[in-house]
C-alpha cells in the first residue's frame, strides 16, 4: 500500500549553473530537446478512483521526478572524480551496471577520474587494506559477459564516519552504490553524514534485489535473468519426478519476504503443482495441511512439484532462537531442507514410497551473467544514475515505476519492503495455473 502522503522530492546540492555537455538531440519535424524537466513527474499511483478523488479533491497528484539528462549540470566534467560500489550478495547485472556508468560518466560527460571501490563498504575503511581499481573503458570492455561484480562485495555494515572520512580524502564528487535494502539504508546514513558535514558529495543508489522487493520499485535488476535460469530447475525437477513413481520435484527458490521469484517462475514454466510463499501461510498437517495435499496428488496424478522460497514457513520455527547474520538481517531456517525431511517422513509413515530430488539453485542464479532484457535495463538504469548525479542530485534511487524510469527519495523506500498480494492478480494466476487448492479440499 502506497501511502499518499508519501514526499517525493528529491534533494539537490546547488543551483545547477554548467551546460550539459550531452548534445541537443533533434526529433526530425519536432525540434524538441532530450533533455528532461524537473518538472517532469510520473504519477505514482495510476488508479483512477485515486486520481479522480484527488482531483475531487482538489489535490495535488502524488508524483515521482521523472529520470533522465538535464540541461543543465552541477558538476564540472573536467575536474570531478566519482566512485561505485557494490555491496551485498551477487546479482546477475552488476557488472552491466558497472559498465554502463564508466562508459556514460567517460564518453558522454567526459569525466576521466572513476574509482572502483573493492569489496563493499570495506573497501572504504583503512583497516581492511582493500585496492581502488581505476575505472576506464578498457577496464570496463567486456565484462557484461561475466557473472558476479569485477569490484568483489562484502556484507555487513561499516563505520559511517571512516566511509564520508574516505570519501573526502579522496574527493570524490558523486557515490554510485548498488545494492539492496541494507545498501540503501547505508546509502542514506552515507548522504545524512555528508550533509551534516557540509559537503557536496552526491549520493546515488542503484536498487539491487533478486527478490524483486524494494519498496517504489516495479522491477529491479536481475529477477528478468533469476526467472530464466529457476524456469530450468523447474523444468528439472518437473522431468525427475515424471521419470519415477511417486516422484516429487522440490525446488526452493529465492525470496526472503516475497514470492515474488517463486511465483513468477510458476507461470514463466507451468509445470509446478505447489507454489509457497512467504506472504501466505500453511498448515503442515491435518486433514488441509499441505503435507496431505501433497498426498492427494500423488495418489491420483502419481507425481508433483512443489517450489518454495526461502522465506516461506517461518512461522514452523517459531521456537527455534533467531540468529543474525552480518547485514542484521535473520539468518532464515532452511525450508526446503525442512520440508525434505518432513515430506520423507510423512510418506515413510504411511509406506507410500516416494522419489523425492530436492534442487536449490541459489547461488547459480546469483553468480550468472544477466539475459539480454537485464542487460538492457541494466544499461538504462546506469546511464540515469549518472544523468541525476551529473545534475547535483542526492539521497535518491532510480527506479523503474509506471514503465518510465523516475528518482525515488532513498527516505521514502529505504527500509521498507514491496510484498506479493495475496489478492492480486499474480497470485491468482499461479493458483490457477497450479491447482493446488484442488488438493487442499
Amino acid at each position: 500500500m502506497i501511502p499518499h502522503d508519501l514526499c517525493t522530492e528529491i534533494p539537490v546540492l546547488g543551483k545547477a549553473n554548467i551546460a550539459s555537455p550531452i548534445k541537443r538531440c533533434i526529433i526530425p519535424g519536432k525540434g524538441e530537446k532530450c533533455f528532461i524537466s524537473d518538472t517532469s513527474r510520473i504519477i505514482v499511483d495510476v488508479q483512477s478512483e485515486y486520481v479522480q478523488d484527488a482531483i475531487d479533491g482538489g489535490q495535488t497528484l502524488l508524483s515521482f521526478e521523472q529520470a533522465g539528462p538535464r540541461e543543465k549540470i552541477y558538476f564540472d566534467p573536467s575536474k570531478l572524480k566519482c566512485a561505485i560500489v557494490t555491496c551485498g550478495g551477487l546479482c546477475p547485472g552488476l557488472n552491466d551496471i558497472i559498465r554502463a556508468i564508466v562508459l556514460e560518466l567517460y564518453h558522454i560527460y567526459n569525466v576521466k577520474t572513476i574509482y572502483g571501490i573493492r569489496h563493499g563498504l570495506q573497501g572504504f575503511v583503512p583497516e581492511y587494506e582493500h585496492d581502488v581499481m581505476d575505472l576506464t573503458p578498457a577496464s570496463v570492455s567486456g565484462i557484461q559477459d561475466m557473472g558476479g561484480t569485477i569490484l568483489g562485495s562484502s556484507r555487513g555494515s561499516q563505520d559511517i564516519g571512516l566511509v564520508v572520512d574516505c570519501l573526502e580524502r579522496m574527493s570524490v564528487g558523486i557515490l554510485f552504490m548498488v545494492g539492496g535494502d541494507g545498501t540503501l539504508m547505508a546509502s542514506k546514513k552515507i548522504a545524512d553524514e555528508i550533509e551534516k558535514r557540509g559537503l557536496k558529495i552526491s549520493v546515488v543508489g542503484i536498487p539491487k534485489t533478486i527478490d524483486n522487493d524494494i519498496f517504489l520499485v516495479s522491477r529491479s535488476f536481475g529477477f528478468d535473468s533469476a526467472v530464466d535460469v529457476a524456469t530450468l530447475a523447474i523444468k528439472g525437477a518437473h522431468n525427475e519426478s515424471e521419470a519415477y513413481p511417486n516422484g516429487i520435484g522440490l525446488i526452493k527458490l529465492m525470496g526472503r519476504h516475497s514470492g515474488f521469484l517463486a511465483a513468477t517462475a510458476a507461470l514463466a514454466q507451468q509445470d509446478g503443482n505447489f507454489v509457497l510463499i512467504p506472504e501466505v501461510d500453511i498448515d503442515l498437517y491435518g486433514r488441509t495441511g499441505f503435507l496431505q495435499a501433497l498426498e492427494n496428488r500423488i495418489k491420483t496424478r502419481k507425481h508433483a512439484v512443489v517450489i518454495v522460497a526461502e522465506g516461506a514457513g517461518q512461522n514452523f520455527f517459531e521456537d527455534t532462537e533467531q540468529k543474525y547474520d552480518a547485514s542484521g538481517n535473520i539468518v532464515l531456517q532452511d525450508i526446503g531442507v525442512f520440508l525434505k525431511d518432513k515430506i520423507t517422513q510423512w510418506f515413510t509413515d504411511r509406506n507410500i514410497p516416494i522419489s523425492l530430488k530436492y534442487i536449490d539453485p541459489a547461488y547459480i542464479i546469483r553468480s550468472l551473467s544477466a539475459n539480454a532484457n537485464d542487460s538492457v535495463f541494466c544499461g538504462l538504469l546506469g546511464r540515469d544514475a549518472v544523468h541525476a548525479g551529473m545534475a547535483g542530485k542526492t539521497k535518491l534511487l532510480i527506479s523503474f515505476w509506471n514503465n518510465h524510469y523516475v528518482h525515488v527519495p532513498m527516505e521514502a523506500s529505504a527500509g521498507r519492503q514491496k510484498r506479493l498480494d495475496p489478492n492480486g492478480r499474480l497470485w491468482q494466476s499461479v493458483l490457477e495455473a497450479t491447482g493446488q487448492d484442488a488438493y487442499f479440499k
